[in-house]
C-alpha cells in the first residue's frame, strides 16, 4: 500500500501547523516492559470494580469503548458496524467464551491490540492540520484560483439557484489542500461559513449567475472565511491512502513471514478439545493479520470492509463449521488472496477529513497519561 497526498507533502515542508500521529508513542509504550506493566496495572485497577482479581465482561466494556474511540469508531449503539467491532474486541479479551479475564490475559491481548493499532498508524499516519486561513488566502490569491474555481463552477448543478446556494456548494468542493476545512461539519458551517455568508448579497433569480459574477463574489466570501479561520482556527484530522494489494502480495510471497503472521493470529482463536476452530472466527483472525497485510482494521474503511465481506462469503465463514488448524490457515490465506486480487485490479483510494472538536489527548482515556 502506498500513501500519497499533497497535504502530506505540505507537512514535510512546513510542519508548523501540522502534527503527524504515526503510532510511535503507542509502540514505544508497549515495547517498554516496565512502562507497559505499570500502565496495565493502572488500567486493570481502574477497571476492576469487585476486586476479585479478574475483570468481568461488564468491567471490560470501558476498555473496549476506549479502544474503539482510539480507532476512530462511533460510540456504541450509533453504528451496527462499530458495534460489531466492539463485540470482536471483547471476544479478543474473553476468547469468545470466558466470563472473566485475568491480569496476564488482559495485558497480552491489550498489547496485541495496541501494537496492531500502532503499526497501522505507523504505516498510515494521521495528519493533524491546524487550519488558520493562511492556506486558503494563498489559494484565492494564487495563480491556480481562477482555473480551479471555473472547474468547480462548471460542476455545480443549480441553474436556478441563488448566489448564496452556489457559494455554499462551491465551498463544499474545496479541500484541505486549498485550505478549507470540511464545511459538512456542523460546527464549521455554523461558526465559519454562515457568518462569512452574511455579506452575500441576493441575486435576481430571473437572471442566471454568470461565471464572472461567481468568481468575484466567491472570492469575497472565501476571504471572509479565511478571516474567520484566523480568528477561530479549525483542527482537522487528515488521512489519505491507496490500498492496492501490494502489501498482501509481499506477505503471501514470504512463506516465513506468512506462517509467523498466521500462527500469531491463531493464538487467540478458541479451539475445541480436538483442536478444531469455528470458521466464524476467520473475521477476527483476519483483523489480527490486517497490519501485516497492509489493510486497515475492520470497520475503519467501508470500501475495504465490503471486499473483506465478499472474501468471507466465498469461504462460507458464517456456516458454523469447525475446521482443523491447517484448513483454517488455508482459508485465511485464500481470503487474503481474494482481497488482493480485487484491490489489485481496482485500487481503493480513501481520503478522510474529520474536524477535531476536543484536544486530541482527551479523545480516548485508554492511553492517558502515558500517551
Amino acid at each position: 500500500m502506498e500513501e500519497s497526498s499533497r497535504s502530506t507533502e505540505k507537512v514535510k515542508k512546513s510542519g508548523e501547523n501540522e502534527q503527524v500521529l504515526d503510532g510511535s508513542d503507542i509502540i514505544e509504550l508497549v515495547e517498554n516492559e516496565e512502562m507497559f506493566s505499570s500502565f496495565v496495572d493502572h488500567k486493570f485497577q481502574e477497571l476492576h470494580r469487585d476486586r476479585d482479581g479478574h475483570l468481568s465482561v461488564k468491567e471490560l466494556q470501558p476498555a473496549v469503548a476506549d479502544i474503539s474511540a482510539a480507532l476512530g469508531l462511533p460510540s456504541q449503539g450509533s453504528s451496527p458496524d462499530s458495534d460489531l467491532i466492539d463485540s470482536e474486541v471483547l471476544n479478543e479479551f474473553t476468547h469468545g467464551k470466558q466470563e472473566k479475564v485475568s491480569k496476564p490475559e488482559f495485558k497480552e491481548v491489550l498489547s496485541d491490540i495496541l501494537l496492531g493499532h500502532g503499526c497501522w498508524l505507523k504505516r498510515d499516519p494521521i495528519i493533524i492540520l491546524r487550519m488558520d486561513g493562511e492556506d486558503l488566502s494563498e489559494f484565492i490569491n494564487g495563480p491556480s484560483y481562477e482555473a480551479e474555481m471555473i472547474s468547480i463552477f462548471s460542476q455545480l448543478e443549480s441553474p436556478d439557484g441563488s448566489l448564496h446556494d452556489f457559494i455554499v456548494k462551491a465551498l463544499e468542493k474545496l479541500t484541505v489542500d486549498q485550505g478549507m476545512p470540511p464545511s459538512s461539519d456542523s460546527w464549521v458551517m455554523s461558526n465559519i461559513v454562515e457568518p462569512a455568508l452574511e455579506s452575500c448579497t441576493g441575486q435576481d433569480h430571473d437572471k442566471p449567475i454568470s461565471q464572472e459574477t461567481f468568481l468575484v463574489e466567491f472570492k469575497k466570501i472565501a476571504e471572509r472565511v479565511a478571516q474567520r479561520l484566523k480568528e477561530q482556527p479549525v483542527i482537522v484530522a487528515h488521512c489519505e491512502n491507496t490500498f492496492d494489494g501490494s502489501s498482501i502480495k509481499r506477505l503471501l510471497t514470504n512463506k516465513f513471514e506468512l506462517d509467523k503472521t498466521l500462527n500469531t493470529a491463531l493464538e487467540d482463536v478458541p479451539k475445541d478439545r480436538n483442536g478444531k476452530m469455528a470458521k466464524e472466527y476467520l473475521r477476527v483472525a483476519l483483523d489480527s493479520v490486517a497490519p501485516s497485510a497492509g489493510l486497515p482494521p475492520i470497520g475503519v474503511v467501508d470500501e475495504i470492509d465490503k471486499v473483506v465481506d465478499e472474501g468471507l462469503k466465498m469461504m462460507d465463514a458464517e456456516d458454523g463449521k469447525l475446521v482443523k488448524e491447517d484448513e483454517f490457515k488455508m482459508l485465511l490465506t485464500e481470503i487474503l488472496g481474494s482481497i488482493m486480487l480485487q484491490i489489485e485490479g481496482n485500487p481503493i483510494s480513501v481520503s478522510s477529513n474529520s474536524v477535531v472538536h476536543e484536544p486530541l489527548a482527551s479523545s480516548s482515556t485508554l492511553l492517558q497519561p502515558y500517551y
